[in-house]
């Protein structure tokens, strides 16, 4: 990709309710750059409309990512429900793939109080088993486990990174937010922000910062991780610093804000972008 862009996770709310190419125009007249198609409560859209949002993403030049839904589970206890999960990441996937999104993410797996080296086998297995039938499909949606923010949750940056290494056409979703609390200041600045990205590009290459998948918000958390979401301004996150580790590393793709408020945090990304990339890098 050309650049780094930015956008809302769902439609923002200055489009019309259940109108995804509304939602396309909504983000264009906005000045954003991106819009992630929200299936995270179900898959349900008819291959038209799925063609009409592909045409008019490009017509406007927005870049396309989707969210596959919450109900996945790949190290479930039931086989039924492995199944289940399976069958909604090859829908999610071939219905983006129409919209004409590039990238997909999701919520990998819980451990279910298993070993996460279990976990991460099973996970492994299960990936290989989908990323074969969609190249089989000549679909070549990029598939994104997103970094997790429950200690419940698979999706740790080693797991994901590993994984990518393995598998093809799988990479991490780099959720920012996730992995951050604005009460510490040892993951809330410009040193571990590079520290992820030199983590990114020693497992996939350099190549590999040329279409990102990033999830920005703010989160309250809790001992047991993430409470809610918050805005940027609100929650204290260093977004001018991640901003900087972006233009220090040339990553390009999508960052896709998920704050209570989309569209004015995603703008706030963007101008301060657009502040940092006009001045000279001292990286």
């Amino acid at each position: 990709m050309e650049k780094l862009g930015f956008g809302t996770a769902g439609l923002p709310s200055t489009a019309p309710k259940k109108d995804p190419i509304g939602a396309l125009h909504a983000v264009h007249a906005l000045g954003l750059d991106c819009l992630e198609l929200e299936f995270a409560h179900g898959i349900r859209m008819r291959d038209d409309t799925a063609l009409e949002i592909s045409r008019t993403a490009r017509k406007l030049g927005i870049t396309l990512t989707a969210h596959a839904p919450y109900y996945i589970n790949l190290n479930a206890k039931e086989q039924d429900k492995i199944d289940a999960s399976i069958n909604r990441l090859l829908q999610t996937a071939r219905l983006a793939g129409i919209c004409g999104a590039y990238s997909m993410t999701f919520h990998a797996a819980f451990y279910m109080k298993d070993d996460p080296k279990t976990v991460f086998h099973i996970v492994k297995r299960y990936l290989k088993e989908i990323a074969s039938r969609l190249q089989n499909e000549k679909n070549e949606i990029h598939l994104r486990p997103e970094l997790t923010g429950r200690k419940s949750q698979f999706g740790t940056l080693e797991e994901l990174c590993e994984l990518s290494q393995e598998i093809p056409q799988v990479f991490p979703c780099l959720d920012f937010s996730y992995n951050n609390a604005s009460a510490d200041k040892d993951i809330n600045d410009f040193k571990y922000f590079a520290t992820v990205f030199e983590r990114y590009r020693k497992s996939l290459g350099k190549g590999a910062f040329s279409e990102m998948h990033i999830h920005v918000a703010g989160i309250q958390y809790g001992s047991k991780g993430e409470i809610r979401y918050l805005s940027l301004e609100e929650s204290g996150f260093n977004y001018k610093d991640f901003l900087k580790a972006c233009r220090d590393f040339n990553v390009r793709g999508a960052v896709i804000c998920e704050s209570p408020e989309l569209e004015k945090d995603a703008l706030i990304l963007k101008k301060t972008w657009s502040q940092i990339t006009s001045k000279k890098t001292k990286h």
